[in-house]
C-alpha cells in the first residue's frame, strides 16, 4: 500500500513540473555539467533570497531523502544551496558561485605575479625604453617630395585592349665588362668648403684659433687609484652627443688642444666631421665636409703642426686637412685600397702606409707630388693595421693575418722583408694593434676570435712573449664598424675599448685584465660605441657610433 500511494503522490506531483515521466527520465540522464552552468547565471540576488527557505526545507524532506533516481539533480541544487548560504548577498554582493571562483582565481594568479616580482619587472622595463637619439650636430635632410602618381586601373575591366610592348634588340657580338676604379676626387688641394654651410661661407675665425693653439703635452702623472677616481667622475650629457657626420663613423680623433674639446670624425661615405663641444656656429658646432668618396679608415692629428688633421680612405687617397690654407691637400695616391697609416718620424714629415693588398710604403711629406719614396710587400694575404713604436722610430707593428709581426724599415726589402719579432696566439683575424703610447713595451691587440691580448716587446725577442689574455666579444656583424682597443695616451698600463653588452658601456682595462671602470648612462647612451679614443691631455672620451654621432664623457 506505501507502494502504491507513494507512486500516486509522485503522478500527482508531475503535472505541478509540467513534466511526463518520459521528460524527467530525460531530466535524470542530462549531464549536469550542461545543466549547471545556465542556473548559475539565472540565479540573482533577489532570487536567492526568496528561494532559499523552500530549498532548504525540499532538502531535508522524507520523500527526496528517498528518491535515488533524482541523485544528479540534487547534488546540483545542494551546490547552489551550500554557495548561497556561506556567502550572503551582504558579504560577497550576492555573486554567483561560478563569480566567486573567478574572483579567487584572479587573486591567486595576482599573488603568484607579485611573488615573482613582475610587477616590479615591468615597471623598470618601461623606464628603460630607448630614448630618441640626440637631434644636435647635423640637421636631418628632409626627403624629396615624392611625384603623386595616378593610380593604375586595370585595361582589362575599363573593356580597353593592352599595350603592345616591344623588346629592344639584342646587342651583337661579346660584351665586355670594364672593371672600373672606384670614382674618386679629382688629384690636388681641395678647397676646405663645409656642406652644411650656405655656399661661399667662411670659416669660422675660432676654428683657426684652436688648431693653432700651444698643444705642449700637460700630462698629469696618477697612480691607479687616482685613474680610477678620474675616470667616475668623467659624465655625459645631453649637450654631449651630437651628429658630427652622415653616416657611419669608420675613425675618429680628439685635437690636441686643452681650452675646448675639438673632434674630428671620419665616416662610410668620406666625409669629415669637425666638432667643437659648445661651438655657436652652425648646426651646434659641426662643420662637414667631403675629401673623400669611401669609408674614412684612419685619421690623425699631426702633434708637431696641430693645424693639420690627415685622413687616409679605402678610395686610395690620403690627404692632410691645413686650416691655415683652408684646403686639402693630397699626400698620398693609389688607385684604390688603402687601409692604415701612422707617422715615422717626431715631425710628422714621414710615414708608413699600408693597403689592402699587404704592402707598406714609405711617403714622405717634403717632397714634391704624391707618390712614395719606396713599396714593400709583406703579407700577400691581408693587412689591417700598422703602428710605429714610440721611441725607437724604426720599429713598426704591422696586424697581418692572424699574426703581427714587428720590422725595422732600415732592413725592408721589396719582397720577403724578415721581421725583428713575432706575435704568435692569434686564432682569426687581426683587428688592429697598438704599441703602448710611453714606452712601447707593450703591443695591444684586438682579434676575432675574442680576445684582446697584450704582449711584452721590451726587449725585441724572436718571439714576444704574451702577458695578458682578455676575453671580450668582438662580433659587432656587417653593421658596425670593429671593435678595437686602443691605449690611453695619457698612461702605459690602460686602454679603452667599446662593447656589445646590454645596457650599452664602453670599458676601461688595465694590462694585467682588471676591469677598471665602465662608462654606461641610460639616457645619453643606448647605442654600441664602435670607434673610441681618449684625450692626449685631458679627462675626455669619445665614442662613435653606426648612425655618425659621437659622444663625448668628460670631467
Amino acid at each position: 500500500m506505501a507502494t502504491r500511494r507513494t507512486k500516486r503522490e509522485a503522478v500527482v506531483k508531475l503535472p505541478k513540473l509540467e513534466m511526463t515521466p518520459v521528460d524527467l527520465e530525460g531530466a535524470v540522464r542530462r549531464s549536469s555539467r550542461k545543466a549547471f552552468g545556465p542556473k548559475r547565471l539565472m540565479y540573482s540576488p533577489e532570487g536567492n533570497t526568496a528561494e532559499k527557505p523552500e530549498k532548504k526545507r525540499r532538502t531535508n524532506t522524507h520523500d527526496d531523502e528517498k528518491t535515488h533516481n533524482r541523485k544528479d539533480i540534487k547534488e546540483e541544487e545542494e551546490d547552489v544551496q551550500s554557495s548561497d548560504v556561506e556567502h550572503t548577498p551582504d558579504e560577497r554582493g550576492g555573486l554567483s558561485a561560478y563569480e566567486l571562483e573567478r574572483l579567487e582565481n584572479i587573486r591567486q594568479n595576482q599573488a603568484f605575479l607579485s611573488s615573482i616580482n613582475l610587477f616590479q619587472v615591468t615597471e623598470e622595463l618601461k623606464q628603460l625604453t630607448r630614448p630618441k637619439p640626440s637631434q644636435r650636430g647635423l640637421m636631418r635632410s628632409q626627403a624629396a617630395v615624392k611625384e603623386v602618381l595616378p593610380a593604375r586601373k586595370s585595361l582589362r575591366l575599363q573593356n580597353k585592349e593592352a599595350e603592345i610592348l616591344t623588346l629592344p634588340p639584342e646587342p651583337r657580338g661579346m660584351l665586355i665588362h670594364e672593371q672600373s676604379s672606384p670614382l674618386k676626387k679629382p688629384p690636388g688641394p681641395l678647397p676646405m668648403n663645409p656642406i652644411n654651410m650656405e655656399e661661399g661661407s667662411k670659416l669660422p675665425s675660432q676654428l683657426l684659433e684652436l688648431w693653432s693653439e700651444d698643444s705642449k703635452d700637460r700630462k698629469v702623472e696618477l697612480d691607479l687609484k687616482g685613474y680610477r677616481s678620474a675616470l667616475k667622475n668623467m659624465r655625459i650629457t645631453e649637450d654631449r652627443v651630437a651628429k658630427v657626420v652622415k653616416d657611419r663613423i669608420f675613425s675618429a680623433a680628439f685635437h690636441p688642444c686643452t681650452s675646448s674639446l675639438l673632434m674630428a670624425a671620419g665616416d662610410k661615405w668620406g666625409k669629415v666631421g669637425l666638432w667643437k663641444l659648445g661651438g655657436d656656429w652652425d648646426d651646434d658646432g659641426v662643420l662637414l665636409f667631403e675629401p673623400h668618396t669611401r669609408p674614412v679608415g684612419c685619421m690623425a692629428f699631426s702633434t708637431a703642426h696641430p693645424t693639420h688633421l690627415l685622413s687616409l680612405s679605402y678610395d686610395g687617397s690620403l690627404r692632410c686637412m691645413d686650416v691655415e690654407k683652408a684646403v686639402f691637400d693630397d699626400v698620398y695616391d693609389i688607385d684604390d685600397g688603402l687601409k692604415t697609416f701612422d707617422f715615422m718620424s717626431h715631425d710628422c714629415s714621414t710615414l708608413v702606409v699600408g693597403n689592402w693588398y699587404g704592402e707598406v710604403a714609405m711617403v714622405d711629406r717634403r717632397t714634391s707630388g704624391n707618390s712614395h719614396e719606396s713599396l714593400h710587400r709583406l703579407d700577400p694575404k691581408t693587412l689591417r693595421c700598422v703602428s710605429v713604436h714610440p721611441l725607437q722610430r724604426q720599429y713598426f707593428a704591422v696586424a697581418e693575418s692572424k699574426v703581427v709581426r714587428i720590422y725595422d724599415s732600415r732592413c725592408l726589402k721589396k719582397t720577403n722583408s724578415q721581421a725583428v719579432s713575432q706575435l704568435h696566439g692569434h686564432s682569426l683575424s687581426i683587428s688592429s694593434a697598438y704599441f703602448s703610447p710611453c714606452t712601447g713595451n707593450r703591443v695591444l691587440t684586438s682579434c676575432m676570435d675574442d680576445n684582446i691580448r697584450i704582449y711584452d716587446t721590451s726587449a725585441m725577442t724572436t718571439k714576444a712573449p704574451l702577458l695578458t689574455s682578455i676575453r671580450h666579444d668582438m662580433h659587432t656583424g656587417r653593421w658596425l664598424t670593429k671593435l678595437s682597443a686602443v691605449w690611453d695616451p695619457k698612461r702605459e698600463d690602460c686602454f679603452v675599448v667599446g662593447s656589445m653588452s646590454r645596457p650599452r658601456r664602453v670599458q676601461v682595462f688595465h694590462e694585467n685584465g682588471q676591469l677598471q671602470h665602465s662608462f654606461t648612462d641610460g639616457e645619453h647612451l643606448n647605442t654600441v660605441l664602435s670607434v673610441t679614443a681618449f684625450h692626449p691631455t685631458r679627462n675626455a672620451l669619445l665614442g662613435g657610433n653606426a648612425s655618425g654621432r659621437l659622444h663625448v664623457f668628460s670631467d
